[in-house]
């Protein structure tokens, strides 16, 4: 076998086992391919099961001289997961790269946007055209629910709950939640059905999706970060921002106004409470609040 027979097995791996999305297998099997460019440039004949710790510290050297520690990170956490599999599968008996470190990164702290700001780039939204209703309906949903750009487009009608006051999202994994659903955002993906989607030739199998594209087919994640860019563009914000910025400041603003993280790790869809907990670092007042509310000597 070679390198991208071991690579098509590991795909499948994590697709069927591990359920992971198409987006995030490509991630793995890219750090991986890069490797096998490596090996070839420097014309190293060797096999997956038979690669030793110092070709691969190699690699990860002039890796090293290109990214920044934090892709140098994420690419030695991708390899990791590859050998693991190759160890699980019975193809080693270990894994070279176990007693690699990765490098220090610290922590990133999200780009927020304040309410204000959110407004002002819903409030640019040209509303004279039918993708207008579409935009507005989709932005209020991003940040009243805070689902990830690939929850987005994937949303379905069938998923709304609005009687209940809720929405079934399919996260990563293909794992789902109930999100509550507030009034507003109800109300404006309610319009965008009523009186703009009701009147599209729908393709098949797109008969269920929620937002349509004006060929009435589902939107793609390159749609929904190019319509936020030109929307911070139109309003002058000196923002780097994505999909993910609307997220990020669902659960900012919910956290700012009292929300507890266990709450918020529910609706984010996050696996572990680690990963929510990067918020309280965003606003310190969070923590001299707690202290101030809840310590009996204050």
């Amino acid at each position: 076998m070679n390198w991208y027979t071991y690579i098509k097995d590991y795909q499948s791996y994590l697709r069927i086992e591990r359920g992971l999305s198409k987006n995030t297998i490509e991630n793995y099997s890219f750090d991986i391919e890069r490797l096998c460019v490596f090996l070839e440039t420097n014309q190293i004949e060797v096999s997956p099961v038979k690669i030793k710790e110092e070709t691969l510290q190699d690699f990860i050297y002039a890796v090293a001289k290109e990214v920044n520690p934090r892709s140098q990170a994420r690419i030695i956490s991708g390899l990791k997961s590859f050998f693991n599999y190759l160890v699980f599968e019975d193809y080693r008996i270990d894994n070279p790269l176990e007693l690699v470190e990765s490098p220090k990164t610290g922590r990133k702290l999200p780009d927020t946007l304040s309410v204000e700001e959110i407004d002002r780039l819903i409030e640019a939204i040209d509303l004279s055209s039918n993708e207008g209703e579409r935009n507005r309906a989709m932005m209020e949903t991003l940040y009243g629910c805070g689902l990830r750009v690939s929850e987005l487009i994937a949303l379905k009608i069938s998923d709304l709950f609005f009687d209940e006051g809720f929405i079934k999202v399919t996260g990563k994994g293909n794992k789902e939640r109930f999100v509550p659903i507030g009034m507003q955002t109800q109300h404006y993906i309610e319009l965008y059905r009523k009186t703009v989607r009701i009147h599209q030739t729908i393709k098949k199998g797109a008969e269920d999706t929620l937002f349509l594209n004006r060929r009435g087919n589902q939107l793609t994640r390159a749609m929904i970060f190019t319509i936020i860019k030109d929307l911070a563009s139109k309003i002058n914000l000196n923002k780097n921002i994505s999909p993910h910025t609307l997220r990020h400041s669902f659960a900012t603003h919910l956290l700012e106004n009292g929300a507890d993280l266990r709450s918020i790790q529910l609706m984010l869809g996050h696996e572990s409470i680690t990963t929510t907990e990067i918020y309280v670092h965003l606003d310190r007042r969070f923590l001299k609040d707690i202290v101030n509310n809840f310590h009996p000597r204050k």
